[in-house]
């Protein structure tokens, strides 16, 4: 695979594991950094932004969701999310990285109607810092 179809395949794969598909992109990003070193910010962005959109797709199912019984069924009954994000507001999706959590977070957030700008700014910033922790590791 070359450069570019590397970086493509880990933007999808970020995109996609940040959604409330199974997946995982971090053996992507690993793949992609120990075949292409030089490709180290790039892939770092890629990723961040990728998952970053992923996580803005869950906050805007949150946010078409109509009603508490409908974030009930969506969420499996488990209603922590939406109350961390309650109490914590915006900052609390520094953790939307975390397996099983995370996804409930952004959703949780939606439903809630926190602001779209500060949402995605947290989500960011915590997907970046996962990317990064992981990438420094391997090096």
């Amino acid at each position: 695979m070359d450069e570019q179809s590397s970086l493509i395949a880990l933007f999808t794969s970020s995109f996609l594991a940040a959604t409330l598909l199974p997946g995982g992109s971090e053996a992507v990003l690993i793949g992609v950094l120990l075949t292409y070193p030089d490709l180290y910010w790039q892939a770092l962005s890629l990723a961040t932004i990728g998952n970053t959109l992923g996580g803005m797709s869950s906050y805007l199912i949150g946010r078409l969701l109509p009603d508490e019984k409908a974030v009930l069924k969506k969420s499996k009954g488990n209603t922590q999310g939406i109350e961390w994000v309650r109490r914590h507001g915006t900052p609390i999706l520094l953790l939307s990285w975390a397996p099983l959590i995370g996804d409930l977070l952004c959703v949780a957030a939606g439903w809630l109607r926190a602001n779209w700008l500060w949402a995605m700014i947290f989500i960011a910033i915590g997907k970046f810092a996962r990317y990064w922790a992981i990438a420094t590791a391997i090096n």
